[in-house]
């Protein structure tokens, strides 16, 4: 058996099809656009990266895009009053610090300040506390991706056993909380639970987050699952066939030959985080403006 590919990049040029479309709607209706504020504390290569494409998808769907570039050494008082700042600024929809921070820098403390309603990542813990018992905010993006890759994969999810591997606030706990919002029975899995492949056996989906390169085995899936690979690891060159490889939590050699359907690693759940973001800042400020949009975003 081998699985069909849930092409990530198609549904994400999709999604972004549609947000640019209400953009469009929203400009003509308000006189602006929306606006995304990103911050970026430091040099990290791979967070620069990230800044910049999620700069880039903002400017390509119509909206705005600030960008605040601070030293590493900058004081965690002066980035908190920068949060403020923005939080009081009308042109920012939406706010994003880019993880991690430095050392210095208490990150619990920079995401609970970022107003809740222009918390477009979806960290804050007022977020948090409204997906756990089921009011509107904002989801993180990566799960958001990953919830709509499986509703359009699958349709209605209402009665499917799920298995989300990882438990962290980021993927796996709102992952969890989204499945369930879906009527999925909904099992945690982590480095405690005894007997992890028995666990993921039993799963109709299977969404891996846990961070370790190419763990889950195809003898772990039960046929016809479908499997939703959320990591991104790069092998080590140094090791027999690493090379530098990208791959994720999931075995993808052996997954595709029992899976139904799987994402691929890269290519897969990476294009759909950064289309949720801009769907999220859209969102930001069609709410805050009253701005009636087509519920399908």
């Amino acid at each position: 058996m081998s699985a069909k590919l849930i092409d990530g990049k198609a549904a994400a040029a999709q999604l972004r099809s549609a947000i640019a479309d209400e953009v469009t709607k929203f400009r003509a209706a308000t006189g602006r656009a929306p606006g995304l504020a990103v911050v970026l504390v430091g040099e990290d290569p791979a967070s620069a990266v990230y800044v910049r494409s999620k700069g880039k998808a903002t400017i390509e769907a119509g909206m705005e895009s600030f960008e605040y570039k601070l030293s590493a050494d900058t004081p965690e008082a002066e980035l908190l009053d920068l949060l403020d700042r923005l939080n009081a600024d009308p042109a920012a929809d939406g706010i994003l610090v880019q993880l991690p921070l430095p050392a210095h820098i208490n990150a619990n403390k920079v995401i609970t300040r970022i107003d809740p309603d222009k918390d477009v990542d979806g960290f804050n813990p007022v977020n948090a506390g409204r997906l756990a018992i089921g009011l509107h905010g904002f989801v993180p993006c990566t799960p958001l991706g990953c919830l709509k890759l499986l509703r359009a994969e699958l349709g209605d999810l209402s009665g499917k056993s799920a298995v989300v591997i990882g438990r962290s606030n980021i993927v796996g706990k709102p992952m969890a909380l989204l499945l369930l919002g879906d009527s999925c029975t909904v099992t945690i899995a982590h480095s405690r639970t005894r007997d992890l492949p028995a666990v993921v056996r039993q799963a109709d989906i299977v969404v891996a987050a846990v961070g370790r390169a190419e763990m889950v085995k195809g003898d772990w899936l039960k046929p016809g699952a479908c499997v939703i690979d959320v990591g991104i690891n790069r092998l080590d060159p140094a090791e027999p066939g690493g090379k530098g490889r990208l791959v994720g939590d999931v075995d993808f050699a052996s997954a595709s030959q029992v899976a139904g359907a799987i994402t691929p690693v890269p290519g897969g759940v990476g294009p759909m985080t950064i289309a949720c973001l801009i769907r999220n800042t859209f969102v930001s400020a069609a709410r805050r403006a009253a701005f009636r949009y087509g519920k399908d975003l």
